[in-house]
């Protein structure tokens, strides 16, 4: 399902990161380690693990230590996923050292890739060097932590700059959450430039031994992710100017660095923020099993003995149980779909970013250039996007395949994507990830908030709360898609993706794919109508400062996502999960049960899209009042009474699509005149269309509550409680 089979070095490293998880960091939570906030000895015994396993160096390609090769975006997910699983601190531990270095990795110098990316590969027997451990400092101090990534209490300025030597600059720097500094030696921090001979911001290496104060800080005391080690710190430390993130010019006395420290962390976060939203999928999908042997065995010790329903199924004889666990199954199972597939995208989409670097660099094309081409590249992309809309018939092919071949073309398509998977998958995975986690708990009943409780649900549905304002709250994240979904080019692959749901509802009608595709059409129009559409006091609907008009479309957008690309991994499972020696018995009746999961989460997708979507429609329109011209324009009761004679069933008629008072009302007893839909029509005829495409969703949440009762499970989860 999610496109890793034929890919034996992301086996072992599952593998790996699984035996780590369910091992070494499920024996440190059973006893306790989340109930201290300092960096323990048991905690830093993780490191070693992570290191002896080959956590560690998936990060790092080939040449610097690592044994994956190309992009590892798919596979950084693989290892959160796996160690979200038990505990996401664990998982924090593990990835915020790839944070820190993500600065280096994506815009460094080759020789800071060299010195420091390089530097975190493990020792090897023999070597005499001390390993980078990195940490990430972007945010500041309280009060205003995390306001603004714009805005930096971090400084940098000049402090020596001898003719014919390298600057030495002055960094002076306090961090407000910064993940690993119990034991990092190397942090990228974010600064503004304190000195008119160093231009705007940037991001700089700081090394634990370089001259000044490097204070650790801090312990923050956590609820949450006790596994990971998160201080405020403190730095005032003199740096070379080499130790600029991606170098540096001279131009007219003046240190222009070659990113600002905004550039670098879009490049950063766009990557970072998928796996973030995996770790919270990994909890829903980690709470199915305990659930299940909860409510099997909830009875069990009381009346009735082995072989009667009350033994054999406890809570699962009653339908509430098993149709709320079914929303957690399906919801896990549509987040993880959603950020896998983000993160194969951005492994596609890596490689054609840095040609497109490369061509860019070679044109010299910058600033206004740079943009003047991007949108040359976008209207070739939309072309090719019109292009495969036609019939093969009706198609220039000989365009087409020029336009597919360009990788300028392929990487105005997949950027114009992952601008809207990235923060998509953030949002709604953590978001109502963490609303569903307490779902999960709830089903617990009262051993769901213990520590001891099977699978640590409680302490997960805790470390989803943080998860979801990791790398920008979730108002950022609705910020971003408010902007880039409405991006001509991925609007025009949008259009198709209906389409292609209603061309699988063909085939495979049980998916829900034809209930997605009418939900999808009814968010295009409203997006539309928004767009030109105004409220009652003459005002633009759709205007980055009404929040209340773009952030909950942005919301029903997440929903769709989720729900198709969870469409498309079970079709990928059906065609080819008969290739696997533990899948091909059993396939039909596992395809059947995640269709009926796929109906339930469409079903469930399309009734928020339809609430959203109506609300917003109509929700800025002033309601009709009782004024002269509506009252006049209503029947009386008598008057129909009178008139059913001549008229037969206009009674009727009026009642159904009129405003009739009664004997002795000037108006009927309501707030006023019933709401017309004038120029709103074709909104109320998907509205209904869509209502009527969610026949049969119950059914298939029937079916799908019926085979939980069948799911085999072990007798004790494989990690300890």
């Amino acid at each position: 399902m999610w496109r890793y089979a034929d890919r034996y070095d992301l086996h072992l490293l599952v593998q790996a990161s699984r035996s780590v998880a369910r091992g070494p960091v499920a024996r440190l939570v059973a006893a306790g380690g989340r109930n201290s906030h300092d960096w323990t000895p048991e905690k830093a015994a993780l490191l070693q693990h992570f290191d002896e396993s080959g956590i560690t160096a998936a990060a790092l390609d080939p040449e610097e230590g690592g044994f994956i090769a190309g992009p590892k975006n798919l596979a950084m997910a693989l290892v959160a996923f796996e160690l979200s699983w038990v505990d996401a601190g664990a998982a924090t531990c593990s990835l915020a050292g790839n944070l820190g270095l993500a600065p280096i990795h994506e815009r460094g110098t080759p020789e800071q890739r060299a010195r420091y990316v390089a530097g975190a590969a493990p020792l090897q027997p023999g070597e005499n060097r001390v390993q980078v451990r990195a940490a990430f400092a972007l945010t500041e101090p309280i009060p205003f932590v995390g306001v603004e990534t714009g805005m930096m209490g971090g400084r940098v300025r000049v402090a020596e700059w001898k003719e014919g030597q390298e600057p030495l600059l002055q960094v002076d720097k306090r961090g407000r959450f910064i993940t690993n500094m119990g034991f990092a030696n190397v942090v990228t921090a974010a600064v503004d430039s304190d000195d008119p001979r160093l231009k705007g911001s940037c991001m700089v290496i700081l090394e634990e031994g370089d001259p000044g104060t490097w204070d650790r800080g801090t312990p923050t005391k956590k609820l949450v992710h006790q596994l990971s080690s998160t201080n405020d710190p403190v730095f005032n430390l003199t740096v070379p100017a080499s130790r600029i993130v991606g170098g540096y010019s001279v131009k007219d006395g003046v240190i222009i660095p070659n990113y600002s420290h905004s550039e670098i962390i879009e490049a950063v976060f766009r990557r970072t923020r998928v796996t973030v939203g995996l770790m919270t999928a990994a909890k829903l999908l980690s709470a199915v099993e305990p659930v299940i042997l909860y409510q099997r065995r909830r009875f069990r010790g009381g009346e009735g003995g082995p072989g009667t329903p009350r033994y054999e199924f406890g809570l699962q004889q009653k339908e509430d149980v098993l149709h709320r666990l079914v929303d957690v199954w399906a919801t896990g199972e549509a987040s993880a779909s959603l950020g896998f597939a983000a993160a194969r995208l951005f492994d596609e989409l890596d490689p054609l970013e840095r040609e497109k670097d490369r061509l860019f660099a070679e044109r010299k094309l910058t600033g206004r250039a740079a943009f003047k081409e991007l949108a040359t590249l976008q209207s070739q992309a939309l072309e090719l996007t019109g292009l495969i809309a036609k019939p093969v018939g009706a198609r220039d092919l000989q365009r087409q395949q020029a336009l597919e071949a360009d990788p300028l073309v392929r990487f105005s398509l997949l950027d114009s994507l992952a601008n809207v998977l990235c923060p998509a998958c953030k949002l709604w995975n953590t978001g109502h990830g963490a609303t569903m986690m307490r779902e999960a708990v709830s089903l617990m009943g009262g051993y769901g908030v213990t520590e001891d409780c099977p699978g640590f649900l409680g302490q997960k549905w805790m470390d989803a709360q943080l998860e979801a304002t990791y790398e920008g709250p979730e108002a950022v994240q609705r910020l971003q898609l408010s902007v880039t979904m409405t991006n001509e080019l991925f609007l025009a692959q949008f259009r198709q993706w209906i389409a292609e749901m209603r061309r699988i509802a063909s085939d495979r009608p049980g998916t829900g794919a034809c209930t997605l595709a009418s939900a999808m059409q009814l968010w295009a129009w409203t997006l539309d109508h928004l767009q030109t559409a105004k409220d009652a006091e003459d005002a633009r609907l759709y205007h980055k400062t009404r929040q209340g008009v773009t952030f909950p479309l942005a919301d029903a957008l997440c929903w769709l996502l989720a729900a198709r690309q969870f469409v498309l991994d079970v079709i990928e499972l059906e065609a080819k999960g008969g290739n696997h020696p533990a899948l091909a018995e059993a396939l039909p009746g596992t395809v059947a049960f995640f269709t009926d999961l796929c109906h339930v989460q469409a079903a469930r997708a399309a009734g928020e899209v339809a609430r959203i979507c109506t609300e917003l429609v109509h929700g800025y329109n002033r309601h009709p009042a009782w004024d002269e011209t509506s009252c006049h324009a209503c029947y009386q009761a008598d008057e129909l009474t009178a008139l059913e004679g001549i008229i037969p069933g206009i009674d009727g008629s009026a009642r159904a699509y009129s405003d009739v008072s009664e004997a002795g009302e000037f108006h009927p007893l309501k707030a006023g005149p019933c709401v017309r839909f004038s120029g709103l029509e074709t909104f109320v005829r998907l509205r209904a269309k869509l209502d009527g495409c969610l026949t049969g969703c119950r059914l298939a949440k029937d079916r799908a509550a019926e085979a939980l009762t069948k799911v085999m499970t072990r007798e004790a989860l494989d990690y300890p409680a």
